[in-house]
C-alpha cells in the first residue's frame, strides 16, 4: 500500500485531485470520512489494511470549479527555476496562496495540478506566505518528498530570504535570533505568532546579516535555521525593525508612508535555497532575483548621508 503511514488529510489531497484544501478539511471534521468506521482525525496515519469512507464528492463539479477560480493564476506560469523527475522549484509571485484554505478557493498547488492534470504525486514540499515571494518547493513523487522533510527537520536546507527593515539595523556582524515562538488564533479566526517562552513555544533561529544600508531602512539577508509560521517576520518586528510592506506585524505609520510612495507589497523574499539533492547526491542551489518592485524601491532609497537625487542616479540593481 503506498499510501501505509500517510497522514489522512494527505491521502485525501492525493485521493481527491483539485479538492480545495478547505474541502478536505471539513469533510474530515465533520465526521464525513471515516476510517474502520471510526470518526478521526486530519493528522490520523493511515496503517496497511485500513478501510478509507468518503462522502460522495463530484470532482468533476470540485475540479472545474478549481479551474475557473484558478485560471488567472494558472493563467500566470509560474517561472519554472529546476526540474527533474522527482523535484520541482518554481518562482512564487507575491499575493498567491501556496495552498486553498482560510476562505480561498486554490492556491499555487491546485494551480499547478489543474495545469498538470497527468501528474500521478504533486505535493509542497514547504511553504511560504501569501505576501512572501520567490523559491518554492515541489515533490513529483513520495519518496522524494519523505527525504525533504527530512532534510528540513535535520537542518539541512539552507534557505536565505531578503527583507527590507524599517529603520537603521545596529549589528555590524551576523546576528543571531533566537527566541522562540508561539501562535494562536484571534477572536476573528486570525493566525498570529509571538515571541514566547511558555513550554508550548517553538525553538527558532534567524541568522540575520546586512546587505545593504539606507537612511531610513535596512536591506537584509535573513538565514533561517527553523522553519517556523512568520518566523521572520515576528523576529524582526520584535526586534524594533519591521518589514516594509508587512500589514500584519508591521509598522503602520511605515507602511503608509510606503503605500503614498507607490510600494504596496510586503518585502520579504526567498532568495536563495541550496541542498544536497536526496535522489542524485549533488549540491543543488537556487536562487531568485528581487522582483522588479523590489529592486525599483530600493533604487529610490536614499543612503545614508547623501541625498535622493545622487543615490537615484548612483542607484545599480542589486546582484
Amino acid at each position: 500500500m503506498d499510501s501505509a503511514g500517510q497522514r489522512l488529510d494527505n491521502f485525501l489531497h492525493k485521493s481527491l485531485k483539485g479538492a480545495p484544501q478547505s474541502l478536505v478539511y471539513r469533510i474530515i471534521r465533520s465526521g464525513e470520512v471515516r476510517v474502520n468506521k471510526g470518526r478521526v482525525k486530519p493528522d490520523t496515519r493511515l496503517v496497511l489494511g485500513d478501510l478509507v469512507r468518503l462522502p460522495p464528492i463530484s470532482l468533476e463539479a470540485v475540479a472545474a470549479k478549481t479551474v475557473v477560480a484558478g485560471a488567472a493564476i494558472a493563467g500566470a506560469d509560474f517561472p519554472v527555476l529546476f526540474e527533474d523527475e522527482s523535484l520541482l522549484a518554481i518562482d512564487k509571485p507575491t499575493g498567491v496562496a501556496v495552498h486553498g484554505g482560510s476562505g480561498l478557493r486554490f492556491g499555487v498547488i491546485e494551480a499547478l495540478r489543474a495545469a498538470r492534470p497527468n501528474a500521478r504525486f504533486l505535493e509542497l514540499v514547504h511553504r511560504l506566505d501569501r505576501e512572501t515571494s520567490g523559491i518554492l518547493l515541489l515533490a513529483k513523487t513520495r519518496p522524494l518528498l519523505v527525504a525533504m522533510h527530512a532534510l528540513l527537520r535535520e537542518g539541512r536546507i539552507d534557505k536565505r530570504y531578503l527583507a527590507l527593515a524599517k529603520g537603521v539595523w545596529p549589528h555590524a556582524a551576523k546576528h543571531h535570533i533566537t527566541t522562540a515562538l508561539a501562535s494562536f488564533v484571534t477572536r476573528e479566526g486570525e493566525r498570529r505568532v509571538l515571541q514566547a517562552s511558555h513550554d508550548g513555544a517553538k525553538e527558532a533561529h534567524s541568522v540575520v546579516n546586512v546587505m545593504r544600508r539606507y537612511a531610513d531602512a535596512t536591506l537584509l539577508e535573513v538565514q533561517i535555521k527553523t522553519g517556523r509560521t512568520h518566523q521572520i517576520r515576528v523576529h524582526l518586528a520584535s526586534a524594533g525593525h519591521p518589514i516594509a510592506g508587512d500589514g500584519k506585524y508591521g509598522d503602520f505609520a511605515f507602511n503608509r508612508a510606503l503605500a503614498k510612495a507607490g510600494y504596496k507589497r510586503m518585502f520579504l523574499h526567498a532568495a536563495k535555497i541550496s541542498f544536497v539533492h536526496p535522489q542524485t547526491g549533488q549540491r543543488v542551489r537556487f536562487e531568485s532575483p528581487l522582483p522588479p518592485q523590489c529592486q525599483a524601491y530600493l533604487e529610490t532609497l536614499p543612503r545614508p548621508g547623501s541625498d535622493v537625487r545622487a543615490e537615484k542616479r548612483a542607484a545599480a540593481p542589486l546582484d
